[in-house]
């Protein structure tokens, strides 16, 4: 049925570019407020699909203009949105963003209809999951409904792909079991591992100890390393120059899980991942950011 099934968070982002951003207390003035379509989930979505892969997203949006917002740039980006769910009680989530002069981004998320995306939801979508090749997770919706997700894939032998973000103080085993990969970048990797003083090799092998099946900590710009059943794989990075970080992780985990769900290995996937998260740093915005396999073809190397 699907390539990639998403069950995670659509945002409206609203982001503004400063020249510093401020201290606690302080206010700086910045451009003018750009909307876009974002969210972790739809992210990583629109990223599979600008690819090529055939996608689907399970998610809750606001019966509002924000909401009509995200599903519009999702029927762009070629995803199926049959599944969302459009719940008129509910503002659609929110991400206030603000970009500094170097690409880097501060994140606020307001969660409106994500933090009602339940379990039941994920049980009228069974057929959808065990129909899927791959099942990309996030946490910006309740854990409940994530491990829900987890359960219905793990017992249909659908592939998961999590990306524990905003990482929680621990993840529960029933998620670390299921994750193949998981799918952290420093920070998460650093905090999820409980090894602060460790290197990005370290973090992945203590993951892989508290029983991740596979890992995939990724680097920025410096590519990612990858740990599975063969060993560790460092995969290089490929020189851009940033304009915004915003929603990059999202797309090397968008394209990661397409090319899981067309057969390629770990390794070889986390290497295109790696040229899709590029190309995402050298536009502005999350997913107008994303590139297709045509421009993917503009970056250097091979």
């Amino acid at each position: 049925m699907y390539d990639v099934l998403v069950v995670g968070s659509a945002n409206a982002d609203l982001t503004v570019r400063v020249d510093r951003r401020p201290g606690a207390g302080e206010t700086v003035l910045g451009t003018d407020l750009v909307e876009s379509a974002g969210g972790k989930g739809a992210n990583q979505a629109a990223a599979a699909a600008r690819i090529g892969s055939r996608v689907a997203l399970l998610a809750r949006v606001g019966g509002d203009a924000y909401g009509a917002l995200l599903l519009a740039a999702q029927r762009e980006a070629g995803t199926d949105v049959t599944p969302v769910i459009v719940d008129d009680a509910a503002r659609t989530g929110t991400a206030m963003i603000v970009v500094g002069p170097d690409g880097d981004n501060s994140i606020v998320v307001s969660p409106g209809a994500n933090a009602a995306l339940t379990p039941q939801d994920v049980a009228a979508a069974r057929e959808t999951i065990a129909g899927s090749a791959v099942l990309s997770l996030q946490l910006e919706t309740p854990v409940e409904t994530v491990r829900a997700a987890a359960a219905t894939a793990e017992d249909t032998g659908t592939r998961v792909v999590l990306n524990p973000s905003p990482a929680p103080a621990c993840l529960a085993p029933e998620l670390l079991a299921v994750a193949d990969p998981l799918v952290v970048n420093e920070h998460e990797a650093r905090l999820l591992s409980q090894a602060a003083d460790g290197s990005p090799r370290d973090w992945a092998h203590a993951l892989r100890d508290l029983g991740a099946r596979s890992v995939v900590v990724t680097l920025g710009g410096e590519g990612a390393l990858v740990l599975d059943a063969s060993g560790t794989h460092e995969v290089p990075g490929v020189k851009v120059d940033a304009v915004d970080t915003t929603g990059a992780g999202d797309a090397f985990t968008g394209a990661l899980a397409t090319r899981l769900a067309h057969g390629d290995s770990l390794p070889d996937a986390a290497r295109f991942a790696v040229r899709v998260g590029a190309a995402a740093v050298t536009k502005p915005g999350a997913q107008p950011s994303y590139p297709t396999l045509a421009e993917l073809e503009e970056l250097p190397g091979e």
